[in-house]
C-alpha cells in the first residue's frame, strides 16, 4: 500500500505571497497613475513603448545576475510573439481610457478579464466549468455594464476601451498559461518587453509627423520623463511581485486579494485627480466585485469535491 505524499506550502511562504499580492494592488494602480499623469502632454502609443522599453532595461540586468537562460525554443515564439501582442494592445487601450475616464471605472471594466478567460475555457477549450461559476460570470457581465453606462454617457466610445483591454487581457492570461510552465518569469518578462517594444518601435517612427493625437511622438518635457519611466517601473514591479506570489501561495489565496486593486485605484483617483466613481458605477463595480468572489468560491468548492469525487462538477 502506497502513501502519496501533499504539498502544503509553509506559513512563512503563504505570507509572504499574500504580502507580495498586496503589494501588487498597491503599486498597479500607481503604474496606471504615472499613465494618466504623462497622458496630458504624451500620446498614449510613446506612453505605451515607454512602459515596455522601461520593462526591457529594468529586466536585462536581472537575467544577468540570476544567470537566466534566454533561449526560446522554437515552438514557443508564436505563443512569446502573440503574449507580447496582447498586451500591448490591453496597455494601449486602457491608457487610452484613462486619459479621460476616472481609474476605478476603467479598471472595473478591465475586471471582465477573468469572466472571459472562464467563458472561453468553457465554450472553446472544453475545460470543466460548472453552470454557477458562467451565472457568476453573467452576473460580472451586469455589473460591467452599469459601469459603462454613465461612462460612455459622459466620454462617448473612449467607454469601451476597457473593454478592448479585459479581451486583449483575457487572451493574454490563457497565452500566459502555457508559456509559465516552460519558461522562468523573469526570462518571460524580458522578452515579452523586447518584443513588445520593437512592435512600438517602428509605429512611433512612421507616425513622426502626421499629427495623430494617439501615435505623433513627443519630446517630453520636465517631470514627464518621471512619469514615463514610472508607468515602466510599476508594471515591472508589479507583474514580478505578482508572479513570486503565485510561486509561494495557492492562487485560491492569493486571487480574491486582487480585487483590493479597485478601491486602491478608487482611493488614488481621487487624491490625485478627484475622480470619483457615481452611483452607478459604484453598483456596478460591487457586482463586479461580488461575482468574482463567488466565482472563486465555487473554483474552491469545485476543487474540494473533485478531491474527493472526480465526477463532481458544480
Amino acid at each position: 500500500m502506497s502513501t502519496a505524499t501533499v504539498y502544503t506550502p509553509s506559513t512563512d511562504r503563504i505570507l509572504a505571497g499574500v504580502a507580495l499580492m498586496l503589494g501588487f494592488c498597491v503599486t498597479a494602480p500607481l503604474l496606471d497613475v504615472a499613465a494618466k499623469l504623462a497622458s496630458d502632454s504624451v500620446p498614449v502609443g510613446q506612453i505605451t513603448t515607454a512602459r515596455f522599453l522601461v520593462q526591457c532595461v529594468l529586466m536585462a540586468p536581472f537575467v544577468w545576475i540570476m544567470g537566466v537562460s534566454l533561449h526560446v525554443a522554437r515552438g514557443q515564439w508564436l505563443a512569446l510573439v502573440s503574449r507580447a501582442a496582447l498586451l500591448l494592445a490591453s496597455t494601449f487601450c486602457f491608457i487610452a481610457a484613462i486619459r479621460v475616464m476616472p481609474l476605478a471605472d476603467a479598471l472595473a471594466i478591465v475586471f471582465l478579464a477573468p469572466f472571459i478567460v472562464l467563458l472561453v475555457g468553457k465554450f472553446y477549450l472544453g475545460e470543466d466549468v460548472g453552470p454557477r461559476r458562467v451565472g457568476a460570470a453573467m452576473v460580472g457581465f451586469v455589473g460591467v455594464l452599469c459601469v459603462i453606462q454613465p461612462s460612455f454617457a459622459a466620454f462617448g466610445a473612449v467607454a469601451l476601451f476597457p473593454l478592448g483591454t479585459a479581451v486583449g487581457f483575457a487572451f493574454y492570461i490563457l497565452v500566459t498559461r502555457g508559456l509559465s510552465r516552460r519558461m522562468h518569469p523573469v526570462a518571460l518578462q524580458f522578452h515579452t518587453g523586447l518584443i513588445a517594444s520593437l512592435l512600438c518601435l517602428p509605429v512611433m517612427i512612421l507616425a513622426e509627423g502626421t499629427g495623430s493625437a494617439m501615435l505623433d511622438p513627443v519630446w517630453p518635457q520636465g517631470i514627464n520623463w518621471l512619469w514615463l519611466f514610472g508607468v515602466g517601473f510599476f508594471a515591472t514591479l508589479s507583474h514580478m511581485m505578482m508572479t513570486y506570489a503565485l510561486s509561494l501561495a495557492p492562487l485560491a489565496t492569493l486571487a480574491p486579494l486582487q480585487y483590493l486593486e479597485l478601491p486602491v485605484a478608487t482611493l488614488l483617483g481621487y487624491l490625485v485627480f478627484r475622480d470619483f466613481p457615481n452611483a452607478m458605477a459604484l453598483t456596478g463595480i460591487a457586482i463586479i466585485i461580488g461575482a468574482g468572489l463567488y466565482m472563486i468560491h465555487r473554483e474552491r468548492v469545485t476543487a474540494r469535491q473533485s478531491a474527493t469525487d472526480p465526477a463532481a462538477r458544480i
